[in-house]
């Protein structure tokens, strides 16, 4: 796999040329701006951005106004390999607030090495109804030590507005639920995205992680995608590493909260 090559492809399918994730939601240009727009619970975010030094300042200040005026928290999702260098001090000087870096690490399917071995009483299950994105809201939030609502609503708004393009799954150990992943596939790109992952503490390094990570890579597989995408952190980065996924950039995320908040 050509490292800058697969780069390169990821820009222009997954950032330049992506589509929204629900027909609810919209993407939008704005000069040299691209974002999704969605509502107060969707994922707001600039999603790419073509910037130079002297213009960069004006574009971050009018998204700022632009999702103030929605009344909504939005993301910019800032690569390592963006531009201008210093855009992630500009926006922090604008007011967001960065949050964990983690690397975008990408692999080509068919080289995928791969096991769906898991513990003894411990299955994997696709999530197909509001009874499973509950048990996979609750695994994750075991995992994360998060409140998982905003996964309960994309989950949910997936599987009514595009059931065909959600791979949510959970982890159960018998009716306790573990671990929870989903998988986003894209039509017209070459790639998959894989999300979340996480697993309750005293269930991690039982080979559940791995086992995600295979049963996605079969599906992306039989559908024909050539690449599995992730936003991994520092955690996770080792066990995609040893899977054969390979680092192309960094991915941090710069959140600036809704007005009033």
């Amino acid at each position: 796999m050509d490292h800058q090559e697969v780069l390169a492809l990821f820009d222009r399918q997954m950032r330049r040329d992506s589509r929204s994730e629900t027909p609810s939601t919209h993407m939008e240009w704005d000069g040299p701006v691209l974002r999704h727009v969605g509502g107060r619970k969707d994922w707001n975010a600039v999603v790419w951005s073509e910037l130079d030094e002297d213009g960069a300042d004006a574009a971050i200040a009018a998204q700022v106004r632009f999702f103030a005026g929605l009344g909504v928290e939005f993301e910019w999702k800032l690569y390592g390999h963006d531009r201008p260098a210093d855009l992630g001090e500009r926006l922090l000087a604008a007011g967001f607030a960065a949050e964990e870096r983690e690397t975008l690490m990408v692999g080509a399917v068919g080289d995928m090495r791969l096991s769906t071995e898991l513990p003894d009483g411990v299955r994997l299950e696709r999530v197909t109804d509001a009874a499973g994105v509950e048990l996979m809201a609750r695994a994750s939030e075991r995992a994360f030590g998060e409140n998982a609502d905003w996964l309960r609503h994309r989950v949910l708004k997936q599987l009514a507005e595009e059931p065909e393009n959600a791979h949510p799954f959970v982890v159960l150990a018998g009716d306790e639920p573990v671990s929870s992943a989903r998988m986003d596939v894209y039509p017209g790109t070459d790639f998959v995205g894989l999300w979340g992952g996480g697993t309750a503490p005293e269930w991690r390094g039982k080979g559940i992680y791995r086992a995600l990570v295979a049963e996605r890579a079969r599906i992306a597989a039989d559908l024909g995608y050539r690449y599995l995408q992730v936003d991994a952190t520092d955690q996770s980065r080792p066990i995609l590493s040893r899977l054969g996924f390979a680092a192309l950039s960094t991915t941090t995320p710069y959140l600036m909260a809704a007005p009033g908040n």
